[in-house]
């Protein structure tokens, strides 16, 4: 099971990170109205951190998008904001980082929507719906994934906290697809500020 942390921010908080929980990925937020949001200016130390980095987006222009890329070191851009197929199709031809689509959940999930976007991505991120646009503390029900129809892997994200790590190993052996987790929110001591000995704790409980 892969471990994202996102909405990293504060760089003695990111160092502790690198060195202490060794997460798969770590995510950046670029969503201005977003308390986690990181700043161009940023990116000088952000960028050496020896660390897969996720940059969640919301509606950029692909040319700001692929800059980030460059400039923040990017492996893969996590789309946010209900990218259309077009917007997806002629970003995943224009980088060798990873497209991220996420899906948010409200009551149900359109598989045939989803399906379009299965050739042009290379993961689902399936979060809770909300005005925010991620980041809400809240979870969906699990259950909708059960009929999850595709070949492509998803993360999980939504509301998990330390509590949730043996649902998550009990609902990755029913749901192979499931490739990792997304936290963010449960995890920390305040917008940006992530609680590593929380997140030490839920890597060993979720790998046991």
């Amino acid at each position: 099971m892969e471990i994202k942390v996102c909405g990293m921010r504060e760089e003695a908080n990111c160092h502790q990170l690198v060195v202490e929980v060794v997460p798969d990925w770590m995510g950046l937020i670029f969503y201005h109205k977003s308390p986690r949001f990181v700043r161009e200016e940023e990116s000088d130390w952000i960028s050496t951190l020896p660390l897969k980095k996720v940059g969640v987006v919301v509606g950029e222009q692909q040319s700001i998008m692929l800059q980030r890329i460059s400039t923040f070191g990017l492996s893969a851009l996590q789309l946010h904001g209900g990218e259309s197929l077009e917007v997806v199709k002629n970003l995943k031809s224009a980088t060798e980082a990873q497209i991220w689509k996420v899906i948010f959940v409200a009551e149900n999930l359109d598989w045939k929507f989803m399906e379009a976007f299965v050739p042009h991505v290379d993961r689902f991120l399936f979060d809770t719906a909300s005005a925010s646009k991620g980041g809400s503390g809240k979870q969906f029900d699990w259950r909708l994934l059960e009929d999850y129809p595709f070949d492509k892997g998803f993360m999980l994200s939504g509301g998990l906290t330390a509590s949730h790590a043996p649902a998550i190993r009990e609902l990755a052996g029913r749901i192979p697809q499931l490739l990792g987790v997304d936290l963010n929110s449960g995890f920390e001591l305040a917008p940006g500020q992530k609680d590593v000995n929380a997140l030490q704790a839920f890597k060993q409980e979720l790998t046991k």
